[in-house]
């Protein structure tokens, strides 16, 4: 929980009685590898922090294959945005690609957060920019880049993730088949 609230506090002053309110607020879940957070074709009702595990955000294409479009590593918040927001629909998933610990926020909970804690839109505002900065300065230079660069350009960014998720879902996020990126790897 520590770590939520020193993440949280990167973004806007707490004091003690908030915190203890922000702490009632949330309930601690554990997910199996393979089981989801989040799942298309429904309304995305809470917010996850990720204290320990990766999720991937995944689709699946027209042809019924799995397209990975990010990961979400500790210290990360995970929610599909547009679904929680508006209450419409989601279109992805959030699936644990191993065994994960997360905190979680209701969308009742945040709403009394919000109401309550002076500064609460603030640090989420803040926290939401910071999000979908990182999310697009990932996915744009993907575009242009060919597969060997996507690769060694995850490993610059990710080195730690590079080495904790299957290859299966790298390859999906780069847009590569898995044989092509063990090629890739044996290149390097």
């Amino acid at each position: 929980m520590e770590d939520l609230i020193n993440y949280l506090l990167q973004f806007g002053q707490l004091n003690g009685q908030q915190i203890t309110l922000v702490k009632s607020k949330v309930k601690i879940i554990h997910l199996n590898k393979g089981d989801y957070f989040s799942e298309a074709g429904k309304i995305a009702r809470q917010v996850a922090f990720v204290s320990e595990g990766i999720l991937h955000v995944c689709y699946y294409n027209n042809k019924g294959m799995e397209i990975t479009r990010y990961f979400i590593d500790e210290h990360n918040f995970a929610v599909d945005l547009n679904s929680f927001s508006s209450q419409i629909f989601s279109s992805e998933y959030i699936q644990a690609i191993m065994p994960c610990r997360l905190i979680v926020f209701s969308t009742e909970g945040l709403k009394e957060l919000s109401l309550t804690i002076a500064g609460w839109d603030a640090i989420i505002n803040q926290i939401t920019t910071k999000s979908l900065i990182e999310k697009v300065n990932r996915i744009s230079p993907m575009l242009a880049e060919d597969a060997s660069s996507r690769y060694r350009n995850f490993l610059d960014r990710f080195p730690v993730l590079a080495n904790r998720i299957p290859l299966s879902f790298l390859a999906s996020y780069l847009g590569i088949t898995q044989s092509s990126l063990s090629r890739i790897r044996r290149n390097f």
